[in-house]
């Protein structure tokens, strides 16, 4: 994993970058990080290759797609803001989603030229982020964010140190991931042990974790060493630490204290050889200031602490992660993103983070012919928001769910044709024409 970053050891601020995320026709390229530090103007067109230059104040960059012009779009610098300007292109330019001839841009704007997608992060700081070229071999955790790639070039120092740590994050970040990693670089002889807090019942978690004598209880017919002792000389990952019940908390720092755990039904301790990675998607601080974790374990678990952040808030890694994704589903075989596949995929939340992305694309590749269309991406997210226990049928889209990016991007894929729009829906024309007016949409500006 090499994940170093020119701002690690400083904490300094980046200045602006522009991401290329994603080429529709090659999302296993992967991404390029082009910093735009002491950079004026940029001059994106077609080129027979991948490829950037920078000549005085001028930062030009060639993208191998056939649908760019040959001097596309320009992005223009006016003092501490930045501005498009589309060069006349056969195919536009669009802003999020919107098409767009001049605009300013605010930070983290999705820019489309042709089928080639770049993000923009004017960043608030001087710190150069340097340009960074990133193929799929770069690592679970690579990242085109340089201060999430300092973060991460930090963890692998704290994993040798044999720190505690605790990562934050919500569900699908990669929590388990990082503390895989950390097991990895931390070069520990012993096994690398996964808990999930939540999923043992309470009465159940001391025995689990401390193991038990024979005889401690019902059923207990064999001595059985625990998950803790499991872990010796190695990593004991816990998994949604912020549900372990108070009595089993108190355990639990004895351990990490006095590195000895007393099995359920013993009287003697044995030592153990313990790093500690825990992981929670909850505020743990805040339930510590409410009395519902103890303050003493958290300093404990807490010597380090690792905040992933949510998939919606690093968009400019979304074509990375395609890369990976895509190569790790599909091998070999060529795949191909339609452009309005793409633009709903950076216009969607992801609620479930990572772990969505990758299942979406699983079954989109699954489903597919090699060509991942925005009609198929859009069946795929509706059906994923079914209530829990209600059948979705096969790839039934609810129209009542489906969002303003969605029905936007149907309709122009289907050039606002109302009824092949109804058809991919599985609903009426009207109730189309309905969605359309809710969101202020007009299928004839679709028309073309």
């Amino acid at each position: 994993m090499t994940l170093s970053d020119a701002d690690a050891d400083t904490g300094a601020v980046p200045g602006p970058y522009l991401v290329l995320s994603i080429e529709c026709a090659r999302p296993a390229a992967g991404a390029a990080r082009f910093s735009l530090a002491g950079i004026d103007e940029v001059r994106i067109g077609r080129g027979d290759d991948r490829r950037a230059r920078r000549i005085a104040r001028v930062l030009t960059i060639e993208v191998p797609d056939v649908a760019l012009s040959g001097e596309h779009v320009r992005l223009m610098r006016d003092r501490a803001s930045w501005r498009v300007h589309d060069a006349g292109s056969k195919n536009g330019t669009h802003i999020n989603g919107a098409r767009a001839v001049i605009q300013e841009l605010q930070d983290g704007d999705v820019i489309e030229a042709a089928q080639t997608f770049f993000v923009l992060r004017t960043g608030s700081g001087d710190a150069d982020p340097g340009d960074l070229a990133l193929d799929i071999g770069a690592g679970d955790l690579a990242t085109v964010d340089p201060r999430l790639a300092a973060a991460l070039a930090a963890l692998e120092r704290i994993a040798r140190a044999d720190v505690p740590l605790l990562i934050l994050g919500e569900t699908g970040t990669g929590k388990e991931i990082a503390a895989r990693a950390v097991h990895e670089l931390s070069r520990r002889k012993g096994h690398y042990v996964a808990v999930n807090c939540g999923a043992i019942a309470p009465t159940l978690v001391e025995s689990e974790l401390f193991g038990y004598r024979r005889g401690a209880f019902s059923g207990a017919t064999d001595d059985r060493l625990g998950l803790v002792r499991t872990a010796d000389a190695g990593t004991l990952f816990l998994d949604e630490i912020a549900e372990l019940a108070p009595g089993s908390q108190a355990a639990l720092l004895r351990v990490i204290q006095e590195r000895e755990v007393v099995p359920v039904g013993g009287t003697s301790p044995f030592p153990v050889d313990l790093r500690v990675v825990s992981a929670t998607c909850q505020d743990l601080a805040a339930r510590v200031v409410l009395g519902r974790f103890r303050r003493d374990l958290h300093a404990r678990l807490a010597a380090y602490t690792l905040a992933l952040p949510a998939l919606r808030q690093r968009r400019e890694d979304l074509g990375l992660l395609i890369a990976r994704l895509v190569v790790r589903r599909a091998g070999r075989a060529p795949v191909r993103l339609d452009r309005l596949a793409v633009r709903m995929l950076f216009q969607h939340d992801w609620p479930e983070n990572i772990r969505e992305l990758d299942q979406l694309l699983a079954a989109a590749l699954a489903l597919g012919d090699g060509t991942i269309s925005a009609a198929r991406i859009a069946q795929l997210l509706a059906a994923r928001r079914c209530p829990p226990g209600e059948p979705a049928g096969e790839l039934e889209t609810r129209p009542h769910e489906i969002d303003r990016g969605a029905l936007s991007a149907l309709l122009e894929s289907h050039r606002g044709n109302v009824s092949r729009v109804a058809h991919v829906l599985g609903t009426s024309r009207s109730q189309v024409r309905r969605l359309a007016r809710r969101f202020g949409l007009a299928p004839e500006q679709f028309r073309r």
